[in-house]
């Protein structure tokens, strides 16, 4: 292994609230600040150093610009002297973000990034063009396909056959899971209590509710439960060069890829990144132990799976639950996922050489994935 292999020594995330409930109030800084504190924190303690971080990269979305990452970083009191940079590819910001710092290490630099995400729904501002408000920006040039999201989840369900059937029951599981492992307090050591919400507020459907639920297109198949919430929160990880872990366990950054597909599906970009990734990983996907894939929507999810050929109740999947339960705060997704490995892998004990995937699909028709491995 490179002495210069980026390592993920920390990893921590604020409990992801609702749009315009328990966070409302907190810009994104004020959301990224703390976990970033508490990251850093963590690291040192793991390492047996001070971390000198060189850069802060955070994904954002709908943020009010400015540069988010730069603003977390001096709330977070690191310093004038340490930059930040906003990295922006929609739902899998925060994991691009991952990846970009660990191009950084992985090409010679010895300081150790910081990265993940941060979104506050709550606080994006109102967008217009010439006094005319939108809900957001086109995923594509004029004469391209530029489905909404959820128009998109709908026209993947349709084409790949996925029923309400199967959806309602995925998003239960998500829900289940979720439930399991916050009364087990797995999520405990990640959280960073914030604003007076101590653990996810959406937590909790059941499958008898989610049966009920109408459409959310005349005709369609998904429904509100079928379809993630859209939230607030952030998610910040630590990566050094593997020399500077002091022995500390982690996650190695093996391989990641971004990608593009069919703009007109883009819930599909995921399982394309995988592929992509764990084919420069020289690994496939019955090696991996742990999966993270964001579950924008439960039809979209499945689809990811079944292109991936894995079983949609197979454990090593959203293990604790996923978006559908946790929420989806869409810059810092992605770095959720990250986070969340780090806790499933290296805080449960998992043995070196363990082998993680994290990924999202992006709107716009893209996917973004990484290979992570064990090291203790």
């Amino acid at each position: 292994m490179s002495p210069h292999e980026p390592v993920v020594v920390a990893a921590r995330r604020t409990p992801i609230g609702t749009r315009g409930r328990r966070l409302a109030h907190l810009r994104v800084e004020q959301l990224a600040a703390p976990v970033i504190g508490a990251a850093i924190a963590d690291a040192a303690k793991a390492t047996g150093r001070r971390v000198d971080v060189a850069d802060v990269l955070l994904g954002n979305c709908m943020g009010p610009g400015g540069n988010p990452a730069r603003l977390s970083a001096l709330a977070a009191g690191l310093g004038i002297g340490v930059p930040g940079g906003t990295v922006d590819r929609q739902c899998g910001s925060g994991l691009a973000a991952v990846l970009d710092a660990a191009t950084a290490i992985r090409s010679g630099d010895d300081r150790a990034r910081i990265a993940g995400g941060g979104e506050s729904a709550s606080t994006a501002p109102t967008r217009a063009v010439d006094g005319v408000a939108y809900d957001r920006a086109p995923f594509t040039p004029a004469g391209w396909p530029d489905p909404d999201m959820v128009g998109a989840a709908q026209d993947l369900a349709d084409a790949d056959g996925i029923d309400r059937t199967r959806q309602d029951a995925h998003a239960a599981r998500s829900h289940r899971r979720a439930r399991t492992a916050r009364d087990a307090g797995r999520f405990d050591a990640e959280l960073v209590p914030l604003g007076g919400l101590a653990s996810d507020d959406t937590i909790g459907v059941a499958e008898p509710v989610l049966r009920r639920l109408p459409p959310l297109i005349p005709g369609g198949s998904l429904t509100a439960a079928t379809a993630t919430r859209i939230s607030d929160g952030a998610a910040a990880v630590v990566i050094v060069p593997r020399r500077l872990t002091g022995g500390a366990p982690g996650l190695a950054i093996r391989a990641g890829a971004v990608v593009g597909c069919d703009p007109a599906l883009p819930g599909i970009g995921a399982a394309l990144a995988v592929l992509d990734a764990l084919a420069s990983a020289g690994v496939g996907v019955d090696d991996v132990a742990a999966f993270e894939i964001v579950e924008a929507f439960a039809a979209q999810s499945l689809a990811v799976l079944d292109r991936l050929g894995i079983d949609e109740a197979d454990p090593r999947v959203c293990g604790d639950g996923g978006a559908l339960a946790l929420g989806h705060p869409w810059g810092a997704s992605g770095a959720v996922s990250m986070v969340r490995l780090f806790s499933r892998l290296v805080r449960a004990g998992a043995a070196a050489g363990t082998l993680g995937v994290a990924a999202a699909s992006i709107g716009g028709g893209m996917g973004v994935a990484a290979v992570v491995e064990v090291i203790r």
